[in-house]
């Protein structure tokens, strides 16, 4: 997917643009604090490198930086160690358990050591899997689902969710294309007019 269409759906599914400016700016701060060398604070080495392959998936490099070279993995790390409840971080260790669990049954092999396209037809799944259980909320009735439902018990959306927010509030991601997206252009409204200069006739 564009990078921009990725944008795009952010903007329209978990509102960077509606989120209060104070969350922004922790998160601008918690990529401004990471420091050259990294040591996960929640994660254990392997379920790092399956965080930094899924989030490289999700937004890969292109012309523009990927997940891996804006640490997103880092700002995982940080959000799940100090941001997440107990619950929530459960629930996001079980769901990084289970990917590998689902690659150990597909393809014998932790998500980490398989292959680029193993690791696509896995979040694939996971990916189907979100989109049904959004439908199954937005089939619910009104006072079960609330006013704006969304699958935030389906880890592959937690996870995602972080990964673009992760992405979009670094320093490439918020400066060269967030900002162009929901900040509008340059609007010059009194700029002096002066008459064209006739051109002299030979």
């Amino acid at each position: 997917m564009d990078r921009r269409e990725v944008l795009k759906l952010l903007l329209a599914s978990s509102g960077l643009t509606a989120m209060p400016a104070e969350w922004v700016a922790a998160f601008r701060s918690i990529h401004a604090g990471l420091g050259s060398a990294f040591a996960p604070r929640i994660l254990t080495a392997r379920q790092d490198a399956t965080v930094g392959a899924m989030a490289e998936l999700i937004l890969p490099q292109t012309d523009t930086p990927g997940a891996k070279a804006v640490r997103v993995n880092e700002f995982i790390d940080h959000i799940v160690a100090d941001w997440y409840s107990d619950q929530d971080r459960v629930r996001f260790l079980a769901g990084l358990a289970d990917v590998d669990a689902r690659t150990q049954s597909l393809f014998k092999k932790d998500f980490v050591d398989a292959s680029a396209e193993q690791q696509s037809e896995i979040l694939r799944a996971l990916g189907e899997e979100m989109a049904q259980a959004g439908e199954a909320l937005a089939k619910a009735p009104r006072g079960y689902r609330g006013a704006d439902p969304e699958p935030d018990d389906n880890f592959y959306f937690m996870f995602r969710q972080l990964t673009l927010t992760g992405y979009f509030t670094s320093e490439a991601g918020f400066t060269e294309q967030l900002r162009e997206e929901i900040i509008p252009g340059r609007f010059d409204g009194c700029i002096p007019f002066e008459a064209p200069t006739p051109s002299k006739s030979s």
